[in-house]
């Protein structure tokens, strides 16, 4: 006699080496639920990540410029006077290992413009002379002519690459390239807060070597919101030597004193050098 199972209830048949189809060995059923249960949750909190996503305007990369130079416009109107004491570190790793450190207080007037003191130095005397003091006489330098080297389409090329979070606060990032290859400006990536348009971080290396002895320079510069001003927070900078080594230069720009005016919120925007 043959006996048939009921219709839906047929039995399956293992062969003794394979386990059966769509049961995995070593798997028990409990174990695979909760597989599926724990790709559940993270498909909900990718959800929830979504939703905490940077949001910004959608705006191309002309408009964001423009936004941000009328800013640093009024910015710039707003700024009458500031006091910083920047440290500045750089170390060199090659042939021999040197280090300098350098105390510079900046005073910075709208009349009369940025002066420079040099408060205290230590180390390498060859450090402090051919790169510490020739980074403060460049940026003097550039600052006598602060249009040619504004971050402005007269002088670069920008092109959207995104928005992105910074401190919990979106940025556009843009791509920028100089027009004309110069020591004082860089090719890379700019981030500007969506809300103030102001320059939040930068990524970049310079557009043409100051000097034939330096392969390669990464830029790394970042700004910070204090009290409805964007001030330089902290400047570093890894250097590829041509014959051999590397040097890396940090910049701390401490914390600037400003003018009541200033400190009151005289600009309505965040400050942005």
């Amino acid at each position: 006699m043959i006996i048939r199972a009921p219709l839906g209830k047929m039995p399956r048949t293992a062969h003794p080496d394979r386990p059966l189809q769509g049961y995995h060995a070593g798997m028990s059923f409990p174990k695979s639920r909760a597989l599926f249960l724990a790709a559940a949750l993270l498909a909900a909190t990718a959800a929830i990540g979504a939703l905490d996503a940077p949001v910004a305007p959608v705006l191309s990369a002309a408009q964001v410029v423009q936004r941000m130079m009328e800013r640093n416009q009024i910015r710039s109107q707003g700024l009458s006077q500031y006091v910083e004491l920047r440290h500045y570190q750089v170390d060199y790793r090659g042939i021999k290992n040197l280090s300098a450190r350098m105390e510079v207080e900046v005073t910075f007037d709208a009349a009369s413009g940025k002066t420079m003191r040099l408060v205290s130095q230590e180390g390498s005397r060859l450090l402090c002379d051919r790169v510490l003091k020739k980074l403060i006489e460049s940026e003097k330098e550039a600052g006598k002519d602060k249009t040619s080297t504004a971050l402005t389409p007269a002088n670069y090329r920008f092109e959207s690459a995104g928005v992105e979070s910074i401190d919990g606060r979106p940025a556009y990032i843009l791509r920028v390239e100089p027009l004309t290859a110069s020591k004082f400006l860089y090719v890379g990536k700019i981030w500007i807060d969506a809300a103030d348009f102001a320059v939040a971080k930068i990524e970049a290396e310079p557009a043409k070597s100051p000097s034939f002895w330096i392969k390669q320079t990464i830029i790394h510069h970042t700004y910070a919101r204090s009290g409805g001003f964007w001030l330089p927070r902290e400047n570093r900078s890894e250097t590829k030597v041509r014959l051999g080594g590397t040097a890396i230069l940090t910049i701390d720009y401490g914390t600037p004193k400003t003018v009541p005016e200033m400190a009151s919120g005289v600009a309505s925007a965040a400050l942005a050098r």
